[in-house]
């Protein structure tokens, strides 16, 4: 097991293991409150790569992570993640009129 100190060392060496072998590859988050510590781990039973954290401002990257692995999943080992961000922009909707108490 190799705990990797940089976040995006991480990230780079995470979507290589993915694409090298997406069948046998396993993403996992551990989460301890007592400890406020946070684990991810990824796996290909060769080799594991583990990140470890306890700042709260990691959770945002950990979504990204998790974003760039379901496109990866969804859409094959060779799909552009380039466009992939943290939260995805939606289309702010209009508040609807007409239902509730009047004021």
């Amino acid at each position: 097991m190799v705990y990797i100190n940089s976040w995006d060392e991480f990230v780079d060496r995470s979507v290589q293991l993915f694409r090298a072998d997406p069948e046998s590859t396993r993403y996992v988050m551990k989460y301890r409150h007592c400890d406020g510590k946070l684990v991810l781990k990824v796996t290909d039973n060769k080799e594991c790569l583990k990140f470890k954290t306890d700042q709260a401002q990691d959770a945002k990257k950990m979504e990204k992570l998790n974003n760039i692995f379901f496109t990866l999943m969804a859409r094959g080992p060779e799909a552009d993640i380039s466009e992939v961000s943290g939260k995805e922009q939606t289309d702010a909707q209009p508040a609807k009129k007409g239902r509730g108490r009047k004021q």
